[in-house]
């Protein structure tokens, strides 16, 4: 399968692409510039070698073009770039990754968006898309980081059952991480919302928190 992440070139963005490409996916990194997505690409290379063989970079139209596509653009970009690709995306799992934060003096706080979340303002964006919430929790230097082992859960929402399942899919043929189905997209308010928590957190005890939760079987 070929999986294309716009905006691709961040380090939550770029970090996904590796992990999956390590996995033996296709991964498209995406940009605004091709050119700036061909540069991340061979920075990969060279870190990771034959490991991210698969990866390869495009203008965000041409990543849009993959099978399945994931949004890590900034949060304010989210929208409008979906937007222009809306006729491209149809009928297609979108996956929004993005969060809307900003940082008032020591304090991380959320911040109120279009209906809601980011993921809503995707799939608003682009009507005839499968969009789906996930990746919100994941640090972004240890997704990129190939040799650190990862341990985390992933929750995943969706009004839509064919985006619930590729998503899950998508997070679990990445070792170390768990995909939860955690409802309807409308609760990707509070998901989005709670990576404020974990920065502070981050900020508090100098580490970089991730969400697992227990009493839920394998």
């Amino acid at each position: 399968m070929r999986i294309g992440v716009l905006g691709g070139t961040g380090p939550a963005g770029s970090g996904l692409a590796a992990r999956l490409a390590s996995v033996g996916y296709d991964a498209v990194i995406g940009s605004r510039s091709s050119e700036r997505a061909d540069e991340i690409c061979a920075d990969l290379r060279e870190r990771w070698g034959d490991r991210v063989a698969s990866l390869s970079g495009a203008d965000n139209a041409g990543a849009a073009e993959a099978d399945l596509v994931v949004v890590a653009t900034p949060w304010d970009g989210a929208a409008p770039t979906v937007a222009a690709l809306a006729g491209v995306l149809d009928g297609k799992v979108v996956v929004s990754m993005a969060n809307a934060l900003t940082r008032i003096g020591k304090e991380f706080q959320p911040l109120g968006v279009p209906r809601g979340s980011i993921a809503a303002s995707i799939q608003a964006a682009a009507p005839g898309a499968l969009v789906a919430a996930a990746f919100h929790h994941v640090p972004a230097k240890e997704l990129g980081d190939l040799d650190h082992h990862l341990d985390i859960d992933v929750l995943v929402c969706s009004d839509h059952p064919a985006a619930l399942a590729a998503t899950s899919e998508l997070v679990v043929s990445i070792p170390g991480m768990r995909p939860l189905e955690a409802g309807p997209l409308s609760l990707s308010t509070p998901i989005e919302a709670f990576v404020t928590v974990l920065l502070q957190l981050n900020v508090r005890y100098r580490t970089r928190a991730a969400v697992k939760f227990t009493g839920i079987e394998e």
